[in-house]
């Protein structure tokens, strides 16, 4: 008997093609449960569609901008928030601008908005400490040779940091310095 003859084996069955009412609760479970920008909201209702079909007889396009939309006008969804939100919790987390900057345009966010949340020379300089003190890099960890300084460098760069940033905080003689590097930027901005 071949394995997939088994009759106790459950059959995926195939979900009814979606109308507006169905697509609107799908909206309202997504927005309730997640954290979202108004084009991860798009996409994720342009995937269900793909997966279940529409049988409204509207056009697919404007019922899912026409959603969107609203959900934007109603507050759910808020494109400057969730930026700001979102920028903040990976500055706090140890990511450079550069891979803030990512993340936000990845969640389709407007370049204007992207520019606004970018932060400042002090806010970099302080999220490189974090990450310094977080992965034990530099004067936080354990003496290395060259090698390890590199490793640690390069591992802050693909952290979003410049290669400049980097190299301060991993490089600095002590503790006490590094944070002296991140006090220097209050007056730079």
């Amino acid at each position: 008997m071949v394995a997939n003859d088994t009759p106790n084996r459950k059959r995926k069955r195939k979900s009814a093609p979606l109308d507006k009412g169905a697509l609107e609760q799908l909206a309202v479970a997504y927005v309730a449960r997640f954290a979202t920008s108004s084009a991860k909201l798009e996409a994720y209702l342009w995937r269900k569609l793909r997966e279940r079909g529409y049988e409204d007889g509207g056009s697919e396009e404007a019922a899912i901008h026409t959603l969107v939309q609203r959900y934007c006008d109603l507050g759910y969804v808020d494109d400057a928030a969730y930026a700001r939100m979102k920028s903040e919790g990976l500055r706090a987390r140890g990511y450079g601008p550069r891979r803030v900057d990512e993340a936000l345009r990845a969640a389709g966010i407007d370049p204007d908005i992207r520019m606004q949340n970018a932060g400042n020379e002090l806010e970099a300089r302080d999220s490189a400490l974090r990450l310094a003190q977080r992965r034990r890099f530099g004067p936080f960890g354990k003496p290395g040779d060259k090698a390890q300084c590199e490793k640690q460098i390069a591992a802050m760069v693909r952290a979003g940091h410049s290669f400049a940033a980097a190299r301060a905080i991993v490089t600095a003689p002590d503790c006490e310095s590094a944070r002296d590097w991140v006090a220097e930027a209050e007056g730079i901005d």
